[in-house]
């Protein structure tokens, strides 16, 4: 029996912040006009939550951490 996409989700995800900050982030993206990274149409799947997650299960995207520029201090 095929899982539902919030199975799919819940399993994907297992309690981890960073898997899901990384599907957050790349659901933010195809919201806003980014293109996903496998041909979702030619698959059937509009949802960009389901388009993200299969993004993450086929390893297509990473969790970069953002770099913070050090700031210069007075001395």
């Amino acid at each position: 029996m095929d899982l539902t996409l919030p199975q799919r989700l819940q399993r994907f995800v297992n309690g981890s912040f960073h898997r899901t900050v990384l599907l957050q982030k790349r659901v933010r993206q195809l919201v806003r006009g980014d293109a996903p990274l496998f041909d979702a149409e030619l698959e059937g799947i509009e949802n960009p939550v389901e388009i993200a997650l299969v993004e993450c299960e086929r390893e297509l995207i990473e969790l970069q951490e953002e770099i913070e520029e050090e700031k210069p201090t007075l001395a």
